[in-house]
């Protein structure tokens, strides 16, 4: 990346957005650019706006169009992610250009061959060199540290900068990412885990038909579009050179004194004794120094005496193994010992790191991890937190192998499982450089607890490291992998309460992934797990919260749960409660809750009879919650009275109420459950700052909303509310930066059609209609189209935004049209966020269209939107306009800048007419507005 500013065009833009543009340019999204430049996600879109503002560009693909190019070069390709080597690459020509080949020609292939062919250093190569032909960049995978089939998406999604969609696993988030790209994927080291990856290529390959995977493994893969590339050995001498040889002598030279050209011969012969196997050669270079070649040659003729019988490719295999078994020998006894003790680690390790698990003093370790690392039994590499070491994994296996063989397996992997836990433990608290920490650790503390979690005697630790592996993964945002690990914790908590809180957390997590059958099935099993702990009281509140979240996220359902089900369940919740005051509390609100989807379900046109006992209900619920302490507990009562208040039409009372929760969880603790309550809270209390006409704290919560991190990968969810809020407070240049994220993370969602989506559409749709931008207009248009004509668009959002438009464009009857449902006969489409906004519109299009009736409607509105700032103004500018009255329109633009409505204020001054509708005029440019027609 570029680390000076630069000119596009004439135009300077800093280093940063140099960057963000060039990887704009690259068509990565606004997330991938947040995890590629280690920044979030409202940065980037802070850097997108401004370059949008800089090249004076409408939207991104104009944008993007405007990275440059590479000197010399044609279209801008991001840089593979690769590891890179420390060493060179020799050889092996025919091969390479036979690979490349396959991989331009098929989907899939894999390099198969024995441990230590050169299968990953082949496969690096090739990926290098078709870097370019890949638009959305060569990306590489390391599944070494990967034990479970499972958790394959998730390191795919590591190396690519993803995240997990909520409502979606994390391999249905890397296809939905991965579903319009083209891109070369590297899965080096299948083998393990051979099934996991066979299931995820299935999936990707079918629905990304732009992505190519060359992976590396011992065995063919066996799935759909695969071709297999059969790696040789290097080539052996026939009558000259041979890359066995060139790589010898290459290696040889590194850590040596250059051979002297007679010398080939006698380093021919010990490659064909290695059977040209790439990692045998490079041991047996290594040794050049101390040994020389006579060394060599008489150290490796007794173990290869014994390599007799069976097939080639197998005494290939036992070419390596004998390699590692005489560099081996020819180790100090303390040095054989730790490259015994530091195979236990699957990822880069510090000196530090293996002196605890050898259990011995870190000078002293690293003295010998620099030892065999010149022996090439180890790779050294350099990090930010200092030197690493690794050992490659043909050399890793052969490690475990002999801590098995001299019985010191157990001992040395309770010592890993101890160091992980310190690790995990020191990650509790949350630095700025918490992520790369985890990021370090992450792989071992899994394979850790996949070790311990099948041994008795470690279940224990087993259980410590699950629950903070589902903590920390919770915390990195792998949702996923959390509420799997809650889970796995859950299972191997040996007293059933500890399981039934676990469980607890699961569920809450899974809430947060928008997996409603999940809670259900979880709370169940802690309702069973409590029972079994004799504590009845909380198998009630189990009981009670599974009826509440049926009734509360019913959009979280696959299973909507039938009426008579979500009764018994609190029927059954109430036999349990007893005098529990927590269990009382969750029965009353589980009660609530079903009695407000009741009322909304049987009333029809009007409020039924049933709201007031719904509002008591939900009060009830309130206080017995406040009782408890449980903020969470109170949060979700209040959310209960919230829905209805405003079903009952009550908008302020509504929005004092979501103020509250969010008062309420500021105080909260940092769990999945507060994470999840604080999601939905932030949303209600968004809408109801719009339904009130707070503008400046319906764009507080809504940014709140936007940057939560665990809503980047869905920055539709994310963004929705403030897109609405941005859009009627005329903040047009927000609303065209923030639609970029919107339709970016929608397309990649899936397109999903929710309802709940409709008015960000719609504002979004109106922004770009009020700025005659007809292209835009026509794009945003379907992506409405796509969300059919539910009632709330009919007579809620789509009436408000029509009018906004229709009266923006002196439409007035058209504008009165639109809105000619009286809102009695509609109320409960326009209802607390929409009821003011529709009220105080019709008024408006009534005076300006002439209507006889205009002074009544006019009394009627003043009455409903009493008490909303904006909504009032617009009234009031209405009435002075029925009147001639052009200092009280005036008057009403000090309202609207009070209220951070700048539309509304810039139209009173057009609206005021004569000398300032020009200035009304020129503040509708500076919004980034045309002129509207004056009445």
């Amino acid at each position: 990346m570029r680390q000076t500013g630069a000119v596009v065009t004439g135009v300077d833009i800093s280093p940063r957005e140099a960057e963000v543009l060039e990887l704009v340019g690259a068509h990565l999204s606004n997330a991938e650019i947040a995890a590629r430049l280690f920044i979030s996600v409202r940065t980037v879109e802070s850097h997108v706006s401004s370059l949008l503002r800089k090249l004076e560009v409408p939207d991104r693909r104009a944008l993007a169009q405007r990275a440059p190019e590479p000197p010399g070069a044609g279209p801008a390709r991001p840089a593979p992610v690769l590891p890179a080597p420390l060493t060179s690459f020799v050889g092996r020509v025919n091969e390479r250009a036979e690979l490349s080949e396959m991989i331009k020609a098929h989907r899939q292939v894999t390099a198969v061959g024995p441990g230590g062919v050169g299968k990953t250093r082949l496969a690096l190569a090739v990926a290098a060199e078709a870097a370019g032909e890949y638009s959305d960049g060569v990306w590489f995978v390391d599944l070494v540290p990967v034990t479970d089939p499972d958790m394959i998406a998730t390191a795919v999604a590591g190396a690519l900068g993803l995240g997990e969609q909520p409502g979606r696993d994390m391999t249905e988030s890397v296809v939905a990412a991965l579903a319009d790209r083209r891109a070369l994927l590297v899965l080096d080291n299948c083998e393990q885990v051979v099934n996991g990856v066979a299931l995820f290529l299935e999936r990707l390959l079918a629905a990304c038909p732009g992505i190519r995977v060359l992976a590396t493994s011992r065995a063919r893969l066996m799935v759909p579009f695969e071709r297999v590339y059969h790696v040789p050995p290097l080539s052996l001498p026939v009558g000259g050179e041979s890359d066995a040889v060139a790589l010898f002598m290459e290696r040889a030279a590194a850590v040596g004194r250059p051979l002297e050209p007679p010398q080939r011969d006698q380093v021919a012969q010990v490659c064909e004794r290695l059977d040209g196997m790439a990692l045998a050669i490079e041991l047996a270079a290594a040794r050049y120094p101390t040994l020389g070649l006579d060394g060599i040659t008489a150290a490796l003729s007794h173990p290869l005496r014994m390599l007799t019988g069976g097939s080639r490719a197998d005494d290939r295999h036992r070419s390596v193994r004998g390699a590692l078994d005489w560099s081996h020998a020819l180790l100090e006894p303390a040095d054989r010992a730790l490259l015994r003790q530091v195979s236990v680690f699957v990822a880069p390790f510090t000196a530090a790191a293996a002196a605890e698990v050898a259990g011995s003093e870190e000078g002293i370790v690293a003295e010998g991890l620099a030892r065999l690392a010149e022996q090439s039994l180890l790779v050294v590499t350099a990090s930010p937190s200092g030197t690493r070491y690794r050992a490659l994994e043909t050399i890793r296996q052969y490690g475990m192998e002999r801590l098995a063989e001299t019985g010191e397996l157990v001992d040395a992997r309770s010592r890993h499982v101890r160091w992980c836990l310190a690790k995990a433990d020191a990650l509790a608290v949350v630095r700025e450089d918490w992520r790369a920490r985890f990021g370090a650790v992450a792989d071992d503390l899994r394979a850790a607890l996949a070790w311990a979690a099948d041994r008795p005697e470690q279940r224990t630790d087993a259980y410590r490291l699950a629950r903070c592996l589902a903590e920390l993964t919770f915390t990195r945002h792998l949702i996923g992998e959390s509420q799997q690990r809650y889970e796995q914790a859950a299972a191997l908590a040996d007293d059933p309460a500890v399981t039934a809180s676990m469980l607890r957390q699961a569920a809450a997590v899974a809430g947060c992934r928008m997996r409603g059958d999940d809670m259900y099935r979880l709370h169940s099993a802690a309702a069973e797990a409590a029972r079994q702990a004799g504590d009845t009281a909380g198998a009630a509140c189990d009981l009670a919260t599974i009826a509440t979240t049926a009734c509360r996220f019913s959009s979280k359902f696959a299973r909507k749960l039938p009426q008579e089900e979500t009764a018994a369940l609190i029927t059954q919740a109430r036999q349990l409660a007893g005098d529990d005051l927590a269990a009382r509390a969750a029965v009353a609100l589980a009660e609530a809750a079903r009695a407000l989807l009741d009322a909304v379900g049987a009333a029809q046109g009007q409020p039924g009879d049933s709201v007031p006992e719904t509002i008591a209900r939900a009060e009830r619920a309130v206080e017995l919650t406040h009782r408890t302490g449980d903020p969470l507990a109170e949060s979700a009562a209040l959310d209960v009275l919230t829905g209805a208040l405003s079903w009952a039409g009550d908008s302020f009372a509504a929005a004092t109420t979501a103020r509250r929760r969010i008062t309420l969880l500021a105080s909260a603790p940092d769990t999945p459950a507060a994470t999840h309550e604080l999601i939905e809270a932030l949303g209600e209390a968004t809408e109801a700052s719009l339904g009130t006409g707070d503008l400046p704290g319906a764009r507080r919560w809504g940014r709140q909303l936007a940057d939560h991190p665990l809503l980047a990968e869905v920055g539709h969810r994310a963004t929705s509310w403030l897109l609405v809020a941005d859009a009627l407070s005329g903040n047009v240049d927000q609303v065209l930066t923030g639609s970029i994220r919107f339709l970016d993370a929608w397309r990649r969602a899936g397109s999903p059609a929710r309802t709940a989506l409709g008015p960000a559409v719609a504002a979004v749709l109106t922004i770009h209609s009020l700025r005659d931008d007809h292209d835009a207009r026509r794009e945003w248009g379907a992506v409405l189209d796509q969300f059919g004509t539910p009632p709330e668009r009919t007579y809620g959002y789509g009436a408000v935004f029509d009018a906004i438009l229709l009266l923006h464009h002196g439409q007035a009857r058209e504008a009165l049209e639109r809105m000619a449902p009286e809102p009695g006969e509609v109320w409960k489409w326009v209802t607390w966020i929409w009821l003011h906004w529709y009220v105080a519109l019709r008024a408006e299009a009534t005076v300006l269209a002439g209507s006889p009736d205009a002074r009544d409607r006019l009394t009627e509105a003043r009455t409903i939107t009493a008490g909303n700032p904006v909504a009032s103004a617009i009234v009031e500018r209405a009435e002075a306009l029925l009147d001639n009255d052009q200092a009280r329109i005036l008057a009403t633009k000090d309202a609207f800048d009070a209220s951070g409505c700048h539309y509304q204020s810039a139209r009173t001054l057009v609206l005021a007419g004569g000398k300032h509708a020009a200035a009304g005029q020129t503040t509708l440019a500076n919004l980034g507005l045309p002129p509207t027609p004056a009445p």
